[in-house]
């Protein structure tokens, strides 16, 4: 590390940054409306439990608009990053199955897309240990995500892999080239991790002989604009709170998840963030689900209390989704064909993670045959 200067993560999160990074973002937005054809996009989740509106409205309605537009569309199931923060990885396959039939039901082309869980990548997997060549242990403990996720684990004991979890993200990223990666504001750090893995790599090992460019691209930013959307209890919609509506379940489930969501007392139904939050929330799911204007549902709604607003929230909601649960009763009952859909991925990320790993080798001079 003698060569390269630490860096400070933090500030990616700061005022400045956060407004370049914005400008940026734009920027890519704009060349892919124009010509998607150089993006290729990598994303994905941890198999923790089932997807929700939160996840759809944030980032699944995005990909799928960001596939049909033309960028090529790579999928992570980061099956390995369950055991970050936790003893156990449940009912792991079943979460990798039920994870990619959400995200063929809401709409990702298999066809186009390369989906697959890290764990079966040996090559990318690999990459984590030059990729720790080139980074510090002062610059990870101060990650700010890093910091957040051992904030939510209690403060228990950080493990190694917990520390190391930007690097592996890295890897995931680095490994197919990825040039795009759609993230929320919260996640810049990771990817400017990333970022500086990449340029340090390519200006400490050069690239392979013959080849115009660096091994590794430094991968973009593409910042999610979509609004936070809360639980039913007015805290940040987790699966580990029960507060959210999954995409897996059925119409009169969400009714009655709907029925239960926390309002306030006051009868005229304004749309108010700040001030109403709970209230607010509903509106803006009925808003992100027909397409519309949120105070233009709330006049609509005015004083018919919160029942009404429940009523018109429940009745927008299934109807948004149901052609998705439409497709994922179909896909549900044909796992085979998801398992096709896993196994095609395996092969192409093996493919190209064989590819990058002969790279590496060569730039670092390991190959002996």
């Amino acid at each position: 590390m003698a060569h390269d200067e630490e860096v400070d993560l933090e500030t990616t999160i700061g005022e400045d940054s956060l407004r370049h990074s914005e400008k940026v973002s734009e920027e890519l937005l704009q060349k892919i409306q124009e010509d998607a054809s150089p993006f290729r996009m990598l994303t994905g989740d941890r198999p923790t439990g089932k997807l929700h509106l939160g996840h759809y409205f944030g980032s699944l309605k995005n990909r799928v608009e960001l596939q049909k537009a033309g960028v090529e569309t790579w999928l992570v199931v980061a099956d390995y990053q369950v055991i970050t923060d936790r003893d156990a990885v449940g009912e792991i396959r079943d979460r990798v199955y039920g994870l990619v039939t959400d995200y063929l039901s809401v709409g990702i082309d298999p066809e186009k897309a390369v989906i697959f869980p890290h764990s079966q990548i040996p090559e990318l997997n690999e990459l984590v240990i030059p990729f720790l060549s080139i980074v510090t242990d002062s610059e990870l403990r101060r990650n700010p995500t890093v910091k957040a996720e051992l904030d939510a684990s209690g403060n228990r004991p950080m493990s190694g892999l917990l520390l190391t979890y930007p690097v592996h993200q890295a890897a995931d990223i680095l490994f197919c080239k990825a040039n795009v990666v759609p993230v929320g504001k919260d996640q810049l750090p990771h990817l400017e991790q990333a970022r500086v893995i990449a340029q340090r790599f390519n200006k400490r090992y050069g690239r392979p002989k013959g080849q115009k460019h660096p091994i590794f691209p430094r991968p973009q930013a593409l910042l999610s604009e979509a609004p936070s959307v809360l639980g039913l209890d007015g805290q940040k919609m987790s699966k580990s709170r029960h507060n959210t509506i999954e995409l897996a379940m059925t119409a009169d489930e969400t009714a009655a998840r709907l029925k239960k969501a926390v309002t306030d007392s006051e009868r005229t139904i304004t749309y108010d963030p700040v001030n109403r939050p709970e209230v607010a929330n509903l509106v803006q799911l009925t808003a992100l689900s027909t397409g519309r204007d949120p105070h233009e549902i709330a006049g609509e709604i005015g004083d018919g209390g919160a029942g009404t607003l429940k009523k018109v929230a429940t009745e927008a909601i299934n109807e948004m989704l149901a052609p998705i649960r439409e497709r994922r009763a179909e896909i549900e009952a044909n796992q085979d064909f998801v398992r096709d859909v896993l196994r095609t991925g395996i092969e192409k990320a093996n493919e190209q993670a064989r590819e990058t790993a002969r790279e590496v080798h060569e730039a670092l001079q390991m190959q002996y045959f």
